[in-house]
């Protein structure tokens, strides 16, 4: 491969800036470390810009590196300090791969004919919102909406929590929330608020068999009232009287295999993506 690259090395300094979310906006690029990252990565159109590696790095993961040069992705030997700049974690893995931005315009992600749908608003908790998006493309989910002030969905906790998801499905950030539900309204799809404090149980709820829009809200405050009126139905799900309540992503997945589920037994692929196993 080469110089190897050192931490005061220009290109590792440009990709150490990618760590924030200011340098991430301004280059339109983001980090994705460790072989499950990068192999989705790899296998995303369009692919990474640059792959960094160490020496130790490449000989476990010789398949990466190769596939890597195989696309015409530069491949770049760092040093042992120069990956743990480029690292978000205690223990560096010494593979790491710049990727360009792969969020979508809200109407490309809503285009067609989408039956399953989660709109996160104002997330904050980036472990979060990556397990939200592990759980919606587990689930068969068309796309994910991080409206609002939403957690920058490349922060690096983000991209490690959603174990390459981030890659299979469209992704829309920032997008202001009562536009969001209008184009999902738009689009045919009801739109259903997750909260505890719902209306309406979740077992047997009849529109989990039509297209679907599922509300999130904030992990501290939940759905503030005047967001849950924006929901065509406040939903709740019920739990044992013992439990005070369930987290934002155990909430999320329930509600969304829910929906994935009740339509797979009426007789579709999941939303139009594929079923599940």
């Amino acid at each position: 491969m080469g110089e190897v690259f050192t931490e005061r090395t220009p290109r590792v300094v440009a990709a150490r800036k990618l760590t924030r979310r200011a340098g991430r906006d301004a280059a339109g690029q983001f980090l994705a470390e460790g072989p499950q990252a990068v192999r989705e990565a790899l296998a995303h159109d369009p692919p990474p810009v640059e792959l960094f590696v160490t020496d130790a790095a490449a000989d476990r993961h010789a398949e990466l590196v190769e596939r890597a040069q195989a696309a015409g992705v530069p491949v770049s030997a760092v040093s042992a300090r120069a990956a743990a700049a480029l690292s978000e974690t205690a223990t560096p893995q010494g593979i790491v791969a710049v990727c360009p931005a792969l969020d979508v315009p809200l109407a490309t992600a809503l285009a067609g004919t989408p039956r399953l749908v989660a709109v996160l608003a104002d997330i904050r908790d980036p472990g979060n919102a990556g397990t939200v998006l592990r759980s919606a493309d587990a689930a068969g989910a068309d796309a994910v909406v991080l409206a609002g002030d939403s957690v920058d969905p490349y922060n690096g906790k983000t991209v490690r929590a959603s174990a390459g998801s981030l890659f299979h499905l469209p992704v829309v950030r920032g997008a202001p929330l009562p536009e969001v539900l209008a184009a999902a309204r738009a689009g045919g799809l009801t739109v259903l608020a997750a909260d505890g404090a719902g209306e309406r149980e979740l077992t047997g709820l009849r529109e989990l068999a039509g297209p679907t829009a599922w509300l999130f809200g904030n992990e501290a405050w939940g759905l503030p009232a005047e967001v849950g009126a924006l929901a065509d139905v406040r939903v709740r799900i019920p739990i044992s009287p013992r439990a005070e309540s369930l987290n934002l992503a155990a909430a999320a997945a329930v509600c969304l295999f829910a929906s994935a589920t009740t339509q797979q037994l009426l007789g579709g692929a999941v939303s139009g993506r594929r079923a599940m196993p």
